[in-house]
């Protein structure tokens, strides 16, 4: 690698004039995932009623229904953070916002599975405000904080998804499909607000010409290997995401199978998780870092995601849940870690292709582990099967989170990562 390779990394220079970035940011972050988090509780019975399935084929759909929302986003992100280094944040912020509330608009009104499908499709290509978030954060903050930051944002998702599925799973009560129009009013006044008072955080002399070739996902891995120690740190993270996965594809199917949860405590759960996942990423993750180092929080932070997923495969009792999520707090760790350490090493008029690319692998990873475990959740929960278990895709899903902290392990003590 030649010295004309290294990217800068010192602070942008425009983030004295645009100190209240972050405020608005994590605003439109908590906003977005209080709508997000309404639906959780009871898309299970809305596929199941416009589906007319049981709870195991629900489960398939609904992994393939991730899926698709993940797949929409590995093929587009890219091109959106591409096009946030050219045009700037604000514009593909709010698109994105926009792009929300009508798929929660579509999903309400959905008549039929098919339209399901495209409401998540839909979402999908204009879901880019965690990526264009990232990147307002990689603005405004100087790189040594950017872990700090990184952990508030990963809060305010934590807070949003706190208040989120506990009311979803209360409104879950009048109709499943009541949520949905409530996240859809929520985001489409996240969008008004965000125009009027979001600013613009990329300068103009740290924009750069838009290229086709750098906008796509297979494009983002040629840039990546342009970037010493980018690329070894995105396949874990894509590994990480694909054993974490196991949640949003099975969760809720899981706490009505095996305990047989109603959507209000299906809510409460994510509400719980929500809460200590933002309490960790938010308060502990900058002390943590200060005072241990980045290599070592992630570490921890794995180590603890793959016990934690052993746990869930064994657990039998909604207490016994409560405190494995308490356990689960440090998972939160890796990903604002992981993404801190990323940004440092590309220059600042790439900070926007860095996260749709680091978007466009976890979605992937998201989109295969989503598939893959809940074909495994429907697999054993078959009717007519001679053994059932709602428990396997956790056990699996441990398994490669074992893979996932030894990869890292590894690369840390080559010094790649």
């Amino acid at each position: 690698m030649s010295e004309t390779a290294t990217p800068s990394v010192t602070a942008n220079p425009s983030v004295p004039v645009s100190r209240h970035a972050v405020t608005f940011v994590l605003i439109t972050v908590f906003l977005d995932m209080v709508g997000f988090g309404l639906i959780m509780p009871v898309l299970p019975k809305l596929i199941e009623d416009v589906g007319s399935v049981g709870i195991g084929q629900a489960a398939v759909i609904g992994g393939w229904m991730f899926a698709s929302f993940s797949l929409a986003q590995f093929v587009f992100a890219p091109l959106m953070g591409n096009l946030s280094d050219r045009f700037g944040r604000r514009p593909l912020l709010l698109l994105a916002i926009f792009g929300l509330g009508v798929d929660f608009i579509l999903s309400a009104w959905a008549p039929t599975l098919f339209w399901l499908f495209v409401g998540r499709v839909f979402a999908g290509v204009c879901g880019a405000s965690w990526i264009i978030a990232s990147a307002f954060i990689a603005d405004v903050t100087a790189p040594a904080d950017r872990a700090k930051s990184y952990g508030l944002m990963g809060a305010a998702f934590g807070v949003g998804f706190v208040i989120g599925p506990a009311i979803g799973g209360l409104l879950g009560e009048f109709g499943p499909r009541v949520p949905f129009w409530v996240a859809a009013g929520i985001s489409l006044l996240n969008f008004a607000y965000g125009w009027f008072v979001l600013p613009e955080t990329l300068a103009p002399e740290n924009r750069r010409r838009f290229e086709w070739w750098r906008a796509n996902p297979f494009g983002a891995f040629r840039v990546f290997a342009t970037y010493p120690g980018v690329l070894p740190m995105v396949l874990v993270m894509g590994l990480f995401f694909f054993a974490t996965s196991v949640y949003p594809a099975i969760w809720a199917f899981w706490g009505i199978a095996k305990f047989g949860w109603s959507e209000a405590v299906v809510g409460l759960t994510l509400a719980v998780f929500g809460l200590i996942s933002g309490g960790f990423q938010g308060f502990l993750t900058g002390p943590a870092v200060a005072r241990f180092g980045e290599e070592r929080v992630a570490l921890f932070g794995m180590v603890c995601a793959t016990l934690v997923l052993f746990g869930y495969g064994l657990v039998g009792s909604l207490g016994a849940v409560v405190v494995l999520m308490i356990l689960h707090g440090p998972e939160g760790f890796v990903h604002p870690v992981l993404t801190a350490m990323l940004t440092k090493r590309v220059p600042e008029d790439a900070q926007g292709e860095l996260q749709g690319g680091i978007s466009a692998v976890t979605n992937v990873a998201m989109l295969l582990g989503t598939v893959f475990f809940a074909f495994l959740f429907g697999h054993f929960m078959a009717e007519g099967r001679a053994w059932q278990s709602p428990d396997v895709a956790y056990l699996v899903a441990s398994g490669c989170m074992a893979v996932t902290t030894v990869s890292y392990a590894l690369l840390r003590r080559a010094g790649k990562v």
